[in-house]
């Protein structure tokens, strides 16, 4: 049986936490493994803050390197003590490469290829000192680099696939390596078709196990969080939450295009096409069954779910001329957006104006305005709140949200979705 495991972030964020993970794996000594690993702990949004101090030249980024330094060889030094462990010296290797990387980046070249480019180097280290340990612990693994494997576009930060040379890639792990010993790999790094690194998206490594699964038409996937399954709120936002024991693989997709962080939104279709389960454990505690992603539907509206988005903004557009937004019109703004790589998570139309509402990026919300300006007038509200319910007729909106002034407002049969500041 091969089975495919994503341990993200929060489960290797430390060393108890990689000791952890070990222990988890000794658990199934008769199963072929992928291993599938994040970066650690909140490494991505250190790598991010470095990207933008070397882009900015900002004095702070001699201080943000030697965190990223200090948190991984902190790590190491308890997990090998006085251990003369290779991984030291590969990780100051690598630690040279990503600052020739990032002195070289400016503010004039391309910052989403810049940005795969640095930001790939968290997964790297990660899977270098697990690898490390998980040899000292007596595990039999072959390390793999993902980017060898996952081909993807050009289209940096959101790389789309190459289906067909993936699968075959991946297909040749049973012969070189699955026969003999477990996988361990990256999530969320790619290669393009023109050999530069690329990313599936933020949070993207539940994605990147999903492609390895349909691939090689694993029996499932587990993906290791620090929750006891999928619940229907976040609980850091929640008091009371429920726990999701069955859902459907569509009630799963609509959750994740919500927002719901527990899955990455391209997660669930290459596992739907094979039939894959999909389920959702706890690393601290593995003997709690698991909620399961799958093809059953009896179950899927039982629960509300709850979704929030802070850091959202509210764009107006409008046509100069005072015409409709007519067909013509909302063609060339798709167009815009799509060039920009906007995402929309609410659309709304009047007679004269599109609302939409997305995740702020001051960026891309100049290249909406440059592009656009000639022909719209363009204004927008940051700062903003989407919440989301999922089968809001079971629900109880919280006191606390039903006192936000409400700028736009949504409902479906099954969802309602308000925009709040």
């Amino acid at each position: 049986m091969t089975k495919v495991f994503k341990f993200g972030g929060a489960s290797v964020k430390d060393a108890p936490s990689i000791r952890n993970m070990s222990g988890i794996l000794r658990q199934y000594p008769t199963e072929r493994l992928i291993v599938v690993v994040s970066a650690m702990g909140k490494t991505t949004n250190l790598l991010e803050n470095l990207l933008t101090a070397a882009r900015n030249r900002n004095g702070n980024f001699t201080e943000l390197f030697q965190q990223l330094i200090d948190f991984h060889v902190n790590i190491c030094n308890e997990l090998f003590g006085e251990d003369d462990n290779p991984v030291f010296k590969l990780l100051e290797n690598t630690f040279g490469l990503l600052k020739s990387k990032l002195n070289k980046v400016n503010s004039l070249n391309s910052f989403d290829e810049q940005y795969d480019a640095c930001i790939s180097y968290g997964e790297l280290l990660s899977t270098y000192i697990i690898d490390a340990y998980l040899t000292t612990d007596n595990h039999i693994f072959q390390l793999i680099d993902a980017r060898d494997y996952i081909i993807t576009d050009n289209n940096f930060r959101q790389a789309n696939v190459d289906w067909v040379i993936t699968e075959a890639k991946i297909k040749t792990l049973e012969n070189e390596f699955l026969h003999k010993t477990n996988v361990l790999t990256q999530g969320f790094i790619s290669k393009s078709n023109k050999n530069n690194t690329t990313t599936l998206g933020r949070e993207g490594s539940d994605y990147t196990a999903a492609i390895f699964a349909a691939c090689l038409n694993a029996n499932e996937v587990i993906i290791w969080k620090d929750v006891p399954g999928l619940l229907n709120a976040d609980p850091k936002r929640f008091q009371e939450t429920t726990k999701l024991d069955v859902i459907s693989y569509a009630e799963a997709i609509e959750l994740a295009y919500y927002g719901a962080t527990i899955i990455h939104p391209n997660t669930i279709k290459p596992l739907q096409n094979k039939n894959i389960p999909l389920k959702v454990k706890s690393f601290l505690h593995p003997e709690i069954p698991a909620s399961v992603i799958c093809d059953r539907h009896d179950k899927d509206a039982i629960v509300p779910s709850f979704i929030i988005k802070d850091n959202q903004v509210l764009i107006s557009i409008s046509p100069r001329d005072f015409s409709f937004m007519n067909e013509t019109n909302l063609y060339h703004i798709f167009e815009v957006l799509s060039g920009i790589t906007l995402t929309i998570n609410v659309l709304q139309t009047s007679a004269i104006s599109l609302s939409i509402c997305t995740d702020f990026h001051q960026d891309k919300i100049d290249l909406l305005k440059e592009k656009l300006l000639n022909d719209f007038t363009i204004r927008y509200n940051t700062g903003l709140t989407l919440f989301t319910i999922r089968h809001y007729k079971k629900a109880h909106i919280p006191e606390y949200f039903s006192s936000k002034e409400i700028l736009l407002e949504q409902r479906s049969r099954a969802t309602l979705q308000l925009v709040l500041k």
